[in-house]
């Protein structure tokens, strides 16, 4: 039922309106992506709450991989209150090249993928130099996370991706940090 409920959320954040951006501003992505070493495990160190992660207490995680066809398998996990662990499982497709940071993702069912709103946007807006934290959004701006490599950050690297986010526009207090302990 939970995967139903996610994927009409998803369905529905596609078909909505496009919001009014940000000063004016359309968001900006980093310029190119080396998808291959962005691959791997990603912990989840704040985001703007949504509704198919309410159900989330902390220990979220994203870990992607290279599928044959060129698209990502994503996996997120997160525990629940409960101390059980949900998983779902999607596929991210690349727009545009193969160093595109622009990507769609969905954890919809194979059958239904041919539905264009079952896809919501994953674009990479801030990737540090080391490729060990990370910032991704939608071009309206309404979903936002940032991710790292490690469940802990540096405060400084921490503190200078947030200074970058609000020169993007984001409203950093909506971002709720998630539980790692």
């Amino acid at each position: 039922m939970r995967r139903i409920q996610r994927c009409l959320a998803i369905a529905l954040f596609c078909a909505c309106p496009l919001a009014p951006l940000a000063g004016g501003r359309p968001l900006t992505t980093i310029a190119a992506l080396d998808l291959p070493s962005y691959m791997g495990t990603w912990y989840e160190i704040a985001r703007y709450p949504n509704s198919f992660q309410k159900q989330c207490a902390g220990f979220t995680r994203a870990d992607y991989s290279l599928m044959p066809d060129g698209q990502v398998r994503v996996i997120n996990r997160c525990r629940l209150q409960s101390g059980e662990t949900e998983i779902a499982i999607g596929t991210a497709r690349q727009l545009g090249g193969a160093r595109s940071p622009k990507f769609e993702v969905s954890f919809a069912p194979a059958w239904i993928s041919l539905i264009p709103a079952v896809w919501g946007d994953y674009w990479v807006i801030d990737l540090d130099e080391q490729h060990q934290l990370v910032a991704v959004s939608e071009p309206r701006r309404e979903y936002l996370w940032v991710l790292s490599r490690t469940p802990q950050v540096e405060r400084q690297a921490y503190a200078a991706l947030l200074e970058r986010l609000s020169r993007k526009g984001f409203d950093l207090g909506k971002l709720m940090v998630t539980r790692q302990e």
